[in-house]
């Protein structure tokens, strides 16, 4: 009788000492939108801009408050200009059908600024219920139950 594997053990987990240096890593690289939010609404300074790549239409539609708006094409002429080499950059565009963060991110590396990327962009911030702040002033949107449970105990984040 032969057995056959499914589809998610095709290929073998990885060793529990590497699956943790992995996960280790992508959390150097990566933050999260409710992170973020907890971290900016604390009132303290966070220790980090937040910096959104996108384009001038897409900063007029919605941006996180407090954000530094830098296109993902001007980092090169315009970063040092905008933002302090001692200070870490999370970066964020449209969500995660964009890469346009992490472009902008790889941009910032190679001019010797500490970043991260904010995973979900700006729609899961709005997603999540964060207000933000358009070109006619301040908005928020009910929390989507996909994203943001009602009940924080359900999530386990």
């Amino acid at each position: 009788m032969t057995s056959t594997v499914n589809p998610v053990l095709r290929v073998a987990p990885a060793a529990p000492a590497e699956a943790a240096a992995h996960f280790r890593a992508s959390l150097v690289f990566h933050a999260d939108v409710s992170d973020v939010a907890a971290a900016l609404a604390a009132g303290d300074d966070p220790g980090f801009v937040v910096l959104d790549s996108r384009s001038t239409e897409a900063w007029d539609q919605g941006h996180i408050p407090g954000a530094v708006h830098l296109p993902t094409a001007l980092v090169p002429d315009r970063a040092e200009q905008l933002l302090d080499k001692n200070v870490p950059v999370v970066t964020y565009c449209w969500g995660p059908g964009c890469n346009g963060a992490t472009r902008a991110a790889l941009a910032l590396a190679e001019l010797g600024y500490r970043v991260k990327e904010m995973l979900g962009g700006f729609e899961y911030w709005a997603r999540e219920g964060f207000a933000y702040e358009t070109w006619e002033g301040r908005e928020q949107r009910a929390a989507d139950p996909l994203t943001a449970p009602v009940d924080a105990d359900r999530c386990g984040c």
